[in-house]
């Protein structure tokens, strides 16, 4: 009896949500163009290579953040018929790609550093407004990266925030030329290289980090082992469960989607089975509002499911064969007006109504022949007759 909902957005429609991450990007494309344009005058003027080269990371930064944009639109389209949970993953792969070219502008800064320590001899006179420009471009750096930080953990984009890191590499890396002219101007060039090494280090490992999250959720990696203690603990308490299992998650951008088989008691009905999945869902979405989409299934207690549908399939009768066997029991002087089955542990127990007008007579005299009756049919547990009033 599966049940599941449309996602939900915790913090804002999927439409909002998309505009708020474009109008943080924008931003930053801003930020980036300037201090482009003013890191490559200013490194052409000053003879001072490392500023152009920082020139050239923050024009990386302007890529992503066309990436991001694009992402970001794209991610925020309503499922459709071919992706029917929706189009999020776009945003994960994004992520994928931005903490990638992190990995690659870490190994630049480690292989650059290198290089520059076999060639500080060789290196050309700076003039002092490198210097301005480098901790101009620094601040400009430091500024968007905890700008877009903030938005993206506002959001619950882990694209923004992956973005933000990116701005934050590219600070590390003005803070890298700062250091390094400041160290040229006052005669000690071998900082410069030393720093780039250790912030090329710094950069690899987050652009690991990145990628590992992202390629963790494109592989359908669930929860973590605290937060499922948490949910589980959210859907055994909800009123009507009497057990749960086969509980699973993964991660969709900045949903998470879930599955559960919730346990009830065997002989309730459909419709209070279905209420309390219902409820499941209403609970999960109040205490766990990450959670975007759930699927509840609805099993009867203590059931072996691979048992069960070996044995439903193989020699469990259905409901029109319990009938035909019950019309050779009762005869048709008793109809059957309503009949409940319960299929638990492999077998089936019965519950048969029979009008008002039976004679209570009948009904006494057919029980007398039902445990011979039994005894030729394993597969029924019990039956049970009612009079209806």
């Amino acid at each position: 009896m599966p049940t599941s909902t449309s996602p939900s957005q915790p913090v804002k429609t999927a439409a909002e949500r998309a505009r708020s991450i474009r109008n943080v990007t924008l931003v930053g494309v801003a930020i980036n163009s300037a201090l482009t344009i003013g890191q490559i005058a200013v490194g052409l003027f000053a003879n001072a290579f490392s500023l152009v080269a920082d020139a050239m990371h923050t024009l990386s930064d302007l890529v992503a953040d066309f990436m991001v944009l694009v992402a970001g639109r794209q991610g925020a389209n309503p499922a459709d018929l071919n992706h029917p949970y929706g189009h999020g993953r776009i945003e994960t792969v994004a992520t994928l790609v931005l903490g990638v070219s992190l990995v690659v502008v870490g190994i630049g800064f480690l292989w650059a550093s290198g290089m520059r320590l076999q060639t500080m001899d060789s290196q050309p006179p700076l003039h002092p407004v490198a210097f301005v420009m480098a901790l101009f471009s620094l601040a400009g750096k430091e500024f968007l990266f905890r700008y877009t930080l903030a938005g993206g953990q506002r959001l619950n984009a882990p694209m923004l925030e992956a973005n933000a890191w990116h701005a934050r590499s590219d600070a590390a890396s003005s803070l890298v030329v700062a250091i390094g002219i400041g160290g040229s101007l006052a005669g000690y060039p071998f900082l410069e290289p030393l720093a780039a090494a250790v912030v090329g280090f710094l950069i690899l490992r987050m652009g690991v980090l990145q990628s590992w999250s992202a390629v963790r959720e494109l592989i359908d990696t669930g929860l973590s082992n605290e937060e499922l203690i948490r949910l589980r603990q959210t859907i055994s308490d909800t009123p009507g469960v009497t057990g749960l299992h086969d509980l699973r998650t993964r991660r969709m951008a900045n949903r998470v989607l879930c599955d559960a088989h919730v346990q009830v008691d065997s002989r309730i009905t459909v419709s209070e089975g279905h209420y309390i999945s219902e409820s499941v869902l209403l609970t999960v979405h109040h205490a766990h509002p990450e959670i975007g989409e759930v699927l509840v299934h609805v099993d009867i207690e203590d059931d072996d499911m691979e048992q069960l549908f070996a044995e439903r399939t193989e020699r469990l009768p259905d409901r029109a064969a319990v009938l035909a066997d019950l019309a050779a029991l009762t005869g048709e002087n008793l109809p059957i007006q309503r009949l409940q089955l319960h299929y638990i542990k492999g077998r089936v127990d019965i519950e048969a109504y029979f009008s008002p007008d039976v004679p209570l007579s009948n009904i006494e005299a057919l029980k007398q022949h039902v445990d011979a009756w039994l005894v030729e049919r394993p597969c029924y547990r019990g039956v049970t007759f009612y009079r209806m009033c």
